[in-house]
């Protein structure tokens, strides 16, 4: 099965979008970034509030999100003192199959359901006034 896509995807004249597909996976495969996404699902969320429901050190939350930004499956923008993240969904085809298949996984999982709860209780203006 990996052949036969791999073998469309270079018959199709693309090592890019092979490239592009790993790049995406890869963003995937990190435990966090899985749990940004399904939180950014819900709701644009700043850094603050995603230390908050996260339990990870800032830093760590502001790597994941570069390079979910540079992979293009989320996006940002100003409001107010915030920078608000939110999912791409004018990415381009790959990435939007695979957020739009991530929807409907792990909404029964444990961790999310807890973030998910967390996150409707976060006070973006405490949250980010203490740190």
């Amino acid at each position: 099965m990996c052949y036969y896509i791999a073998s469309m995807l270079f018959s199709q004249g693309g090592i890019r979008e092979l490239e592009r597909l790993e790049e995406i996976y890869s963003m995937l495969s990190d435990k966090n970034r899985l749990r940004i996404l399904k939180l950014l699902e819900h709701k644009p969320m700043c850094v603050c509030e995603l230390t908050y429901v996260l339990g990870i050190r800032q830093p760590s939350v502001s790597r994941h999100l570069r390079k979910l930004k540079e992979a293009s499956l989320i996006a940002s923008h100003q409001e107010k003192q915030w920078h608000e993240y939110f999912i791409n969904r004018q990415g381009d085809e790959y990435s939007r199959i695979i957020m739009g298949n991530l929807s409907g996984w792990l909404n029964d999982d444990p961790v999310v359901i807890k973030d998910l709860k967390k996150a409707a209780k976060a006070n973006r203006d405490v949250l980010c006034n203490y740190q």
